[in-house]
C-alpha cells in the first residue's frame, strides 16, 4: 500500500490509484444484487468480517456508527457495507438483524464460497477458519481493516483498526467536500 504523501491531509493510509479493490457483485442483505456503481455520489466504505467474531468486527461496526453521528446530515452521503467472509453462518437472514443493529443504512454483503472467496482475492482481503475448542466451531481470522471509496468510485483509503472515529470523520469530510 501506499504510505499517505505528505500534505495529502488524509489521516489513514492514501492507497489512490491502487490496482485492485475495483469493484464487487455480491447480494445485500435484502437480496438486491449490489456493485460499487449502485453507490456512486457517496463516499463507500467496506468492511470485512463475519457476525460472530468476538471483537474486531462489532467495534468495527460501533466505530463506524459513531463517525456516522459525529458526521450529522453529511452522513447520508457515506454508505457502509460489511461483507462477510463466514457465509457458511452469515445468511442474509442473520446480516439482515445484525448489521443494521449498528446503523439502518448499513449493508451486510454476502456470497456463496466462491464469491466470497473471489471479492477477497479483488479486496486482497487475508482470511481463514480457525478450529475452535468444541468440534464443528471455528472462528475466522482475517484482515482487519477497511477501504474507502470516494463519490467517484475510486479506492482511496485504508483505515486501519482501532484508531478511533476522529481520524475517519476527518477524512470522509475531506472525500465528501
Amino acid at each position: 500500500m501506499l504510505l499517505s504523501p505528505v500534505g495529502s491531509g488524509f489521516k489513514n493510509t492514501d492507497v489512490t490509484g491502487l490496482d485492485y479493490a475495483k469493484d464487487f457483485a455480491m447480494k445485500d442483505h435484502n437480496g438486491q444484487m449490489r456493485r460499487l456503481e449502485d453507490f456512486r455520489g457517496k463516499a463507500v466504505v467496506v468492511f470485512f468480517g463475519y457476525t460472530q467474531c468476538p471483537d474486531v468486527c462489532p467495534t468495527t461496526m460501533s466505530e463506524m456508527a459513531n463517525v456516522m453521528q459525529q458526521l450529522g446530515p453529511l452522513s447520508d452521503k457515506v454508505q457502509v457495507l460489511f461483507v462477510t467472509l463466514d457465509p457458511e453462518r452469515d445468511t442474509p437472514e442473520l446480516l439482515s438483524k445484525y448489521v443494521p443493529a449498528f446503523d439502518s443504512r448499513f449493508l451486510g454483503l454476502v456470497g456463496d464460497k466462491a464469491e466470497t472467496e473471489k471479492i477477497a482475492r479483488d479486496f486482497r482481503v487475508f482470511y481463514q477458519k480457525v478450529a475452535g475448542k468444541q468440534a464443528g466451531s471455528y472462528t475466522v481470522d482475517h484482515t482487519a481493516g477497511s477501504y474507502v471509496f470516494d463519490p467517484q468510485g475510486r479506492i482511496r483509503l485504508f483505515v486501519r483498526h482501532g484508531q478511533g472515529t476522529e481520524p475517519i470523520v476527518h477524512d470522509l469530510k475531506a472525500l465528501l467536500s
